[in-house]
């Protein structure tokens, strides 16, 4: 049994290694792909905050997309000071102005304000304390320590929405779910999966598989279920025809 996981193992590993040679002299096509998808994926929330918009209020969509991309954007900020990374700080300084804008919208049209300040209250919290460890961490260790503190934090967010699985299933619809942030995040995680293959870096290959595999599995329930169920699909049908 071990040495038949081993093999398997090892069969992965050289299939990776002809990948990366294969995809070597695209290098830089996925790189840049791969940093163009990401920045687009920013304003993935541009279309729920459109359809907050047209219901004129927030039911059935929650924020916490939002602010996880307000939380996510400060701690990758850190990242990128520790790593003296230009293009990560740039790139997440938008991300983080992009999110608050989002947050701003969903904070206008939502009826349960209190709600909502707490859980801001609670994403302020979490982001000072993680921002408060990696100043008092060593810095020979913070690298590492703290980027695996983001990637936990980044799989929680994708498959956050797989939370309310229970409810899907018993209502059969996906209403609620962040369609076109799933579906931005399927791509870029797929392209920076790609990247990593090429990179040969184990660490981010495995990072956006668990990534592409999370988000898979969410796009799989718009396969399966619709986006609303099918009673308030039909009361909307009679009121077109009346």
């Amino acid at each position: 049994m071990i040495e038949e996981v081993v093999l398997v193992f090892i069969t992965d590993l050289t299939m990776l290694e002809l990948l990366a040679d294969v995809l070597q002299p695209y290098k830089d096509i996925v790189g840049t792909t791969a940093a163009v998808v990401t920045v687009g994926q920013m304003f993935s929330g541009s279309f729920i905050c459109w359809d907050i918009y047209k219901q004129g209020g927030t039911r059935g969509i929650g924020i916490m997309p939002f602010l996880g991309g307000i939380v996510m954007s400060i701690l990758n900020l850190k990242f990128g000071y520790i790593l003296r990374d230009d293009k990560m700080i740039q790139v997440n300084l938008i991300g983080l102005a992009i999110n608050i804008v989002y947050s701003m919208v969903y904070f206008h049209y939502t009826h349960e304000k209190m709600k909502v300040w707490a859980q801001i209250g609670l994403s302020g919290a979490f982001s000072a304390a993680l921002i408060g460890y990696a100043q008092m961490e060593d810095p020979k260790l913070v690298e590492n320590r703290f980027g695996s503190i983001i990637t936990a934090f980044m799989f929680y967010l994708i498959a956050s929405p797989l939370f309310g699985l229970r409810d899907i299933i018993k209502n059969k619809s996906t209403e609620g779910m962040p369609f076109p942030i799933i579906l931005s995040g399927s791509v870029v995680t797929f392209m920076w999966l790609l990247y990593g293959i090429i990179l040969r870096n184990k660490f981010l290959v495995i990072q956006n598989l668990v990534a592409v595999v999370l988000c898979g599995s969410q796009l799989a329930l718009f396969v399966i279920y619709p986006s609303k169920p099918k009673g308030k699909e039909r009361k909307q049908k009679a009121k077109k025809a009346d």
